[in-house]
């Protein structure tokens, strides 16, 4: 039997492979107040980071470094794709708050945003090598990077670091497909 998450439309029947990231039993909430695994979006490519929103240096560079990576994709993958913002800052990133930052960077239903737990922030960014560490002034060092998950939610590219690799990465979504 198929069930479907009210978070996004993929469609979970079968079990998930050894090496997927949606095995992760964590529960996240959106920027629209509902509930969301990481498993509901099976079925399609995703381009995933890390981040939080009171960024004012790296993570707006990698928000419009994956709009760019969504450019170069074929509009029909465009469209199908997901782009997914998890924040590790959650105590200020409250659904209300990105959805503000959703609004504030013009970020369409292609975008999901998301935020947890301590422990589940922790355990996705343990499996996608994401390191972080709140600062005294409460703002986040923290590893940039992209992840481009393919439809059983295997890590299959990862981009690190600001700026360029934005071809390696788009290449990777298509091949995700």
């Amino acid at each position: 039997m198929t069930k479907k998450d009210e978070c996004c439309d993929a469609m979970v029947s079968t079990p998930f492979s050894k090496t997927s990231l949606y095995q992760a039993d964590a529960t996240f909430t959106t920027d629209t107040g509902t509930a969301c695994k990481l498993g509901t979006f099976r079925g399609r490519p995703v381009v995933l980071a890390m981040f939080f929103g009171s960024c004012s240096y790296a993570c707006p560079l990698t928000v419009t470094d994956i709009q760019a990576i969504r450019a170069q994709l074929p509009a029909e993958l465009r469209d199908r794709a997901a782009f997914v913002l998890v924040s590790f800052d959650v105590a200020r990133d409250t659904p209300a708050a990105l959805a503000a930052y959703r609004t504030q960077r013009d970020l369409d239903s292609a975008w999901t945003l998301l935020r947890g737990t301590e422990d589940s922030v922790r355990e996705l960014a343990a499996l996608l090598g994401v390191k972080y560490k709140r600062e005294a002034d409460g703002a986040f060092a923290h590893s940039n990077l992209i992840t481009i998950l393919n439809a059983q939610g295997e890590i299959v590219h990862q981009r690190p670091g600001l700026k360029g690799g934005i071809g390696e990465a788009a290449a990777a979504v298509v091949a995700a497909k």
